[in-house]
């Protein structure tokens, strides 16, 4: 087998990146892995080390099964790019005090709107006939995190001038959203767990035909909580019969998303792998509990196969769920919940 990219210039060109958000069929997204994968592991120093030290043959790697996965930890530690090139944009993870945090160095931003911009509308539509609501205390508080990145991006791209951060839940906000509900204009209201529970209701009010999603994130603010207790209250104090989530990373250009019972949903061009947690080249069938691998295709600049710290377990529709966190890792502020 031939691959495409690894004979060509270290530069993409763009209608091979545009390939990724055209992917249709497991074919097609198992080509490009492959492709990506052979291109990373010649031009990504780190993730080619890593793949030697594993004493991988790389030109043996013709299953995407057999793909190495490079553990998530990398990003704190070094600089995961392909080849050198000046950063458009790092982004950096959020964490507590004392915690190395994540960077991600981006060399095209654009890459990364299209991918949120793109898996936004996969799953909810187009971002003009939404109204964004963003409860993102703790995040607008730094210039460097990639979830008030894609906010911004989203607020910008909101027919309704309503749309845009908030620092507190105050009176207006409530108002607002009682505004948007009864002219049932689409909105989301996009928040931190612990700004979501603070959040001040009022008696009587209806929020039926609210989008509430949380992003994770106590921040040492609340007690920790499991994410089914989160989702149980939230659901009583807003009336509502869903709460929606949203499961991004620093180290990743593109998000899962649930609609329902932390059952999430990857774009065309994401896919989740669940390993033995003692071993990590060993990937598991569906149905079996482990630790979450992802591939990420929209990361062609720095590393698109990543063994996470996260645990959980995938269907074989590709659905997914979250139970936990490994032992040693560190909480993180958009994933800090466990089911």
């Amino acid at each position: 087998m031939e691959y495409i990219f690894a004979k060509k210039s270290q530069v993409f060109r763009r209608e091979i990146e545009n390939e990724i958000f055209r992917i249709e069929n497991k074919e097609q997204f198992e080509k490009l892995s492959l492709e990506i994968f052979h291109y990373q592991a010649e031009n990504n120093s780190v993730y080619k080390n890593f793949i030697q030290l594993q004493k991988i043959n790389m030109n043996e790697v013709n299953s995407i099964l057999k793909i190495p996965f490079l553990p998530i930890d990398f990003f704190k530690t070094h600089s995961v790019t392909n080849g050198e090139f000046t950063s458009e944009k790092i982004f950096q993870s959020s964490g507590t005090t004392g915690q190395q945090n994540s960077k991600h160095f981006v060399k095209d931003v654009s890459l990364y709107e299209k991918s949120f911009t793109e898996g936004f509308k996969y799953f909810f539509g187009n971002p003009q006939d939404f109204t964004f609501l963003a409860l993102l205390p703790s995040y607008l508080e730094r210039n460097d995190s990639s979830l008030v990145y894609m906010m911004e991006h989203l607020i910008s791209l909101s027919n309704d001038k309503r749309s845009g951060f908030y620092l507190d839940a105050t009176t207006d906000l409530v108002q607002l959203i009682d505004a948007l509900n009864k002219e049932k204009k689409k909105h989301i209201l996009i928040g931190v767990t612990f700004a979501l529970l603070d959040f001040p209701f009022e008696k009587g009010q209806d929020y039926s035909n609210t989008i509430i999603m949380e992003t994770g994130g106590m921040k040492g603010r609340k007690k920790e909580m499991i994410r089914d207790e989160v989702h149980a209250e939230l659901k009583n104090k807003f009336g509502v019969k869903t709460i929606y989530s949203e499961y991004g990373m620093t180290e990743l250009l593109s998000q899962a998303y649930s609609k329902a019972d932390g059952n999430y949903f990857t774009p065309p061009w994401m896919k989740i792998f669940i390993r033995e947690p003692n071993d990590p080249l060993e990937i598991l069938s569906p149905t079996q509990a482990g630790a979450i691998n992802i591939i990420d295709l929209a990361n062609i600049y720095s590393c698109s196969f990543i063994a996470t710290d996260d645990l959980g377990r995938i269907n074989a529709d590709g659905i997914f769920s979250i139970s936990g966190r490994m032992d040693n890792s560190d909480l993180r502020g958009c994933n800090l919940l466990i089911v």
